[in-house]
């Protein structure tokens, strides 16, 4: 459908009364739909949507703005990087916002660089977003930030980087720590040792605290502590420092990578997994149950701490005098595969051998701590 002007002028730009005729709706409806409102059943939203489509209608969104004060985009601060669980946690925070009727507007920081996140934070506020997401998951220090829009901090604690009055979300790493290690406990393990992941990160640390708190409950011996850098190498390089302790019957991994890279080490100095050392991951990442053996881990919940960060982003942008909802804690879930059992006894250290090469023929190199 096309709205002619009369002979040799260009057609004019279809108008909502145009999709709402061919949806057949109302141009009240044709709003609430095109302006992401709630309430709208997904027939008629998908009726309009399609109507909009067929016509090549598009919303003006600097109109919409100067009708409701509000550009319906959200800006995320986010650390640039390829790992599985940031990138994971942002795909959700993209879904979660296009569910709510956002869009999204990302900037990307660099490792390192604690001025970037300032930054970012004044660029999304310039673009004139409703409200931001800060995704950093690295503790680069103070970072005072100013920002009159709500922020939500995911990944990381409120103040850590954020304004004090910011809402915080996330995966409960702690708890999921401690279960992973008192699922090797509950084995029959008389200890857990533990390679963490770099302490700069607030999950490494969480990890690692869950790891201990667990230890703490069931009065046991912490073991000294070997860091990684989340890589699958490092994890290899770890099952090198660990392999030669003569009480090694089980490792919490603080991620699915460096667990592989463990079981790799261990497999290659004579250790069977799990008849001679049980391993748990953390991530539940889409290799864990393909790998040999397949990997206990505990999964993380990206896509709902997502959604639930963004629901308690939304309400305080739309109801900014209302109190915030009671927010919604996610269950813990433990994945358990073939990489644990009981223990077995053994009495000596195992002699380690040198690192095998990588497949393009250089040596492992150690993690970057």
């Amino acid at each position: 459908m096309t709205r002619g002007t009369g002979r040799g002028k260009t057609p004019a730009a279809p108008r909502s009364v145009d999709v709402a005729q061919v949806a057949g709706v109302s141009q009240k409806t044709v709003s609430r739909v095109l302006n992401g409102e709630r309430y709208v059943s997904e027939d008629v939203r998908r009726r309009v949507l399609d109507a909009a489509e067929q016509l090549g209608y598009r919303l003006n969104s600097a109109a919409r703005a100067l009708a409701s004060g509000r550009t319906r985009t959200i800006g995320v601060v986010a650390l640039g990087t390829a790992l599985y669980g940031p990138a994971s946690l942002l795909i959700g925070v993209e879904r979660a916002a296009r569910d709510a009727g956002y869009a999204l507007s990302v900037v990307n920081t660099l490792e390192g660089d604690p001025g970037g996140v300032g930054g970012a934070v004044q660029s999304l506020l310039e673009r004139g977003v409703d409200g931001i997401v800060v995704s950093e998951p690295i503790d680069e220090g103070a970072v005072p930030l100013a920002s009159e829009v709500p922020v939500l901090a995911l990944g990381a604690p409120a103040g850590a980087g954020t304004p004090a009055s910011a809402i915080a979300a996330g995966v409960d790493s702690v708890e999921l720590a401690r279960a992973a290690t008192e699922h090797l406990l509950d084995l029959g393990h008389r200890t857990v040792h533990h390679l963490a992941g770099p302490q700069k990160w607030f999950a490494a640390r969480d990890r690692q605290a869950g790891w201990r708190a667990a230890l703490t409950a069931h009065d046991r011996e912490q073991p000294a502590v070997v860091e990684g850098d989340w890589s699958a190498a490092s994890g290899y390089e770890g099952g090198r420092r660990l392999a030669g302790r003569s009480d090694l019957t089980a490792v919490f991994a603080a991620n699915d990578d460096m667990a592989v890279g463990l079981i790799r080490f261990l497999t290659e100095a004579g250790l069977r997994v799990p008849e001679d050392v049980s391993v748990v991951g953390f991530d539940d990442i889409p290799l864990a149950a393909y790998v040999l053996p397949p990997l206990t881990t505990v999964r993380q919940p990206f896509d709902d701490v997502a959604r639930e960060g963004l629901r308690l982003l939304v309400h305080a942008i739309e109801n900014p005098d209302a109190e915030p909802p009671a927010p919604q804690s996610q269950p813990v879930e433990l994945v358990v595969r073939a990489s644990t059992a009981p223990p077995a006894s053994r009495s000596t250290p195992v002699r380690t051998r040198q690192a095998s090469p990588n497949p393009d023929g250089e040596a492992h190199s150690p993690p970057a701590v």
